[in-house]
């Protein structure tokens, strides 16, 4: 659900290991070129957009709780000292 662009892009570069790379017995880079076009080809054809569900108004009250959260731990921590 929470993902930055980079770890997209590390997702898609381990799928391509797994899938396309591995086992790497090649005997030429022209083999290893054609079974990446082959890849690529079927990949464009297949894949559809992801649709994000984590609106910024979910992110906005994930803020809020975390915040609250903080407020909350630095009051027990207050009474704990005053105690």
């Amino acid at each position: 659900m929470h993902a930055s662009w980079t770890n997209q892009v590390e997702i898609f570069f381990s799928v391509i290991q797994r899938k396309v790379v591995s086992p790497n017995d090649f005997t030429d880079l022209s083999e290893v070129r054609g079974r990446l076009r082959a890849f690529e080809d079927r990949y464009d054809a297949t894949a559809q957009p992801f649709q994000w569900r984590f609106t910024t108004s979910d992110l906005d009250d994930l803020l809020a709780r975390l915040d609250q959260h903080t407020l909350d731990r630095q009051e027990e921590s207050s009474a704990r000292l005053t105690a």
